[in-house]
């Protein structure tokens, strides 16, 4: 009998802790960047799949950038889960618009949510343009949940004016919005955005808003970014993409003077790499930039391999790639913040990236730490230590370049292969040369002219 008691308690606890709710707490707060839309991305799935009862936005932002604002709305709005905005102070600009696409908004006492027109960095209005389908995504959002469409639109346009507002059916007088009047923006209180139905309540901790959704008691899982949503955060950051580009592109040009394979193309390919795949991940690499890149590396590659000198075809290759990164840094349809915000970060990267590889060759090599993986000893002349490859015998000798020298290259002499540098002038593949000087390992030669 005691068994059959305690069986049924078992089987009632089991039942109560499996009909516990399930609610995402997911903070959206400092600057919105690119880097953010695949975290969110990643939340509503991972609660999509464990079947939450709802994802809890908990928002505190000036705003960022618009195009992955837009990015963020359009997949709460797809979401299939209750989605819902825990405005934890203010949802400003960007902020407003992800706030505003949630299907139910909670805002603290004394909260602010608006100002959502673009600008560009030094804070001026943006186009008509650029306005126009910022008003109007804002208006879709609004009217897709059931806000009012004439307060969104105000947040974006501030030569908007209006005497009264349609709430719940009745034609409301409106004397409290300083928005109302043409060249104001409207930015809402907690106080008027529940007035004005553009907030559904009020609350001033996690758990009123809890019990606000009738979810006390739910399991609370916090979703935090991920390590490697924090570097790709920062990594797409606009100075810092424009500096991994930057370095790789000159570390490659470096390398291709230089006979091998060494520490400067090592550093290229690592920056180019880092480059790609954040911009592979975020969505900012599209194809149109990668035939710029790919186009511009082909005309590398035939000014480097069959065109003597460095003419307008390279120039024309190194244009190219420039072109195709700084698009890359660029959304699909930029607001002149965008455009401004990556021009900056370009001409900072450049700056940066050339000074970054000055320094790191004259300071870099002459640390002990670069010492120690590059030459565990110190060879002096001295010590009986040589530069020399032993081909000083050669000076004086003739032989055939059977490469294109430009101005450095490979050449036989007798039946020795070197690598040797012209004396400036161009050499082509299969010409007659004759060695000048053997300085350690640098061996100079010249062209035989076929008058002899």
């Amino acid at each position: 009998m005691k068994s059959r008691y305690f069986l049924l308690l078992t089987v009632f606890l089991l039942l109560v802790s499996s009909s516990r709710g399930i609610v995402y707490r997911v903070p959206i707060q400092g600057t919105i960047d690119l880097g953010l839309p695949p975290y969110i991305e990643r939340a509503i799935d991972e609660a999509e799949i464990n079947g939450a009862d709802a994802i809890i936005f908990d928002i505190d932002t000036f705003g960022g950038r618009i195009d992955a604002a837009t990015r963020i709305k359009d997949a709460i709005m797809d979401s299939k889960v209750t989605t819902v905005a825990f405005i934890n102070r203010r949802a400003i600009s960007a902020g407003a618009l992800i706030s505003l696409s949630c299907e139910k908004i909670i805002m603290t006492g004394g909260g602010t949510i608006g100002a959502a027109t673009a600008v560009d960095i030094q804070g001026k209005k943006a186009s008509e343009k650029v306005i126009s389908y910022m008003r109007e995504e804002m208006a879709s959002t609004a009217e897709e949940r059931g806000r009012n469409v004439e307060i969104a639109k105000g947040m974006v346009d501030e030569e908007l004016r209006f005497t009264h507002l349609i709430i719940n059916g009745d034609s409301v007088k409106v004397t409290d919005l300083e928005g109302r009047k043409e060249g104001k923006l409207i930015t809402l209180t907690t106080e008027t955005a529940l007035k004005y139905n553009f907030a559904d309540d009020t609350a001033e901790t996690f758990d009123d808003v809890l019990t606000i959704l009738g979810l006390e008691g739910s399991e609370v899982r916090d979703l935090r970014e991920s390590w490697s949503e924090k570097i790709l955060r920062f990594l797409t950051e606009p100075t810092i993409s424009s500096l991994l580009m930057t370095i790789g592109f000159l570390g490659i040009l470096f390398e291709l003077q230089s006979p091998g394979w060494g520490i400067p193309g090592t550093i290229g390919v690592i920056c180019l790499t880092l480059f790609f795949g954040t911009s592979i991940r975020t969505e900012m690499a599209t194809t149109t930039e990668l035939l710029f890149i790919l186009v511009g590396v082909v005309l590398l590659l035939i000014e480097v391999l069959l065109i003597p000198g460095f003419g307008i075809v390279g120039v024309m290759g190194g244009v190219s790639i420039f072109a195709g990164f700084f698009l890359m840094l660029v959304p699909e349809h930029p607001l002149p913040a965008d455009i401004s915000s990556a021009s900056w970060g370009f001409a900072i990267g450049i700056i940066g990236g050339i000074i970054a590889l000055v320094l790191l060759g004259k300071f870099l090599i002459r640390t002990k730490f670069w010492q120690r993986i590059i030459l565990p000893i110190s060879e002096r002349s001295s010590e009986g230590y040589s530069t020399s490859i032993g081909l000083e015998e050669l000076v004086g000798h003739e032989g055939v370049a059977v490469s294109d020298l430009r101005p450095s290259g490979w050449v036989t002499v007798g039946e020795k292969k070197i690598f040797v540098v012209s004396e400036g002038e161009f050499v082509t593949g299969g010409e007659d040369i004759k060695i000048l000087s053997v300085d350690g390992n640098r061996v100079v030669v010249r062209k035989i002219s076929s008058n002899k």
